[in-house]
């Protein structure tokens, strides 16, 4: 289930919540979905009965790994979370929302986290808002900026080989007319 609406996340959190459910919330880019991800939030819904998925914005992911990112549009990683047998709600982070604004909103029982996300003062300030907040290690060797990165790089080393042949008979040419022009 997807929503935009911090009033309709409020009436289905009460709602769980009422049913004895233990809410957990986990928030990322989720930008190409691979299996670092979805072991992330298997082990996140094994924290909880309940879990919210909270998903940065294609202006938020931008402000923080640029111009080129992310890969794959919001709307689309939206959607495919929502396929992720573990996810019960996914809701957008917009970029100029206020600090941990779906964290306050949803009060969860359990907050997941990488071990790079908050230091250990913010987390004693997260528990204020939260239940308690778990760190997870990364559910995968790669991450999707370091895919991103070996694609640039197998690009580079194509364009390089087919086009450096041409460039060097490009100036190869380029020389041997400057010499002609001497004469």
């Amino acid at each position: 289930m997807v929503t935009n609406s911090f009033n309709h996340l409020k009436e289905i959190i009460e709602k769980e919540r009422a049913s004895g459910k233990k809410i957990v919330l986990t928030q990322g880019s989720f930008d190409l979905v691979h299996i670092g991800h979805a072991r992330y939030l298997q082990k996140a819904k094994e924290q909880g009965d309940f879990l919210v998925v909270g998903v940065d914005s294609d202006k938020k992911i931008r402000s923080r790994k640029g111009p080129d990112r992310p890969v794959v549009p919001q709307d689309e990683r939206m959607e495919m979370l929502t396929h992720i047998k573990h996810v019960d709600l996914v809701i957008m982070k917009d970029l100029g929302a206020p600090k941990w604004e779906l964290i306050k909103n949803v009060k969860p029982d359990v907050l997941i986290a990488v071990e790079e996300t908050y230091t250990d003062e913010q987390i004693e300030d997260l528990n204020k808002f939260c239940g308690q907040v778990t760190v997870l290690e990364r559910q995968a060797t790669t991450s999707t900026s370091a895919k991103i990165r070996l694609l640039q790089i197998g690009l580079a080393d194509k364009l390089s080989q087919a086009l450096m042949p041409k460039i060097i008979e490009t100036i190869e040419i380029v020389f041997s007319e400057v010499k002609e022009e001497k004469k």
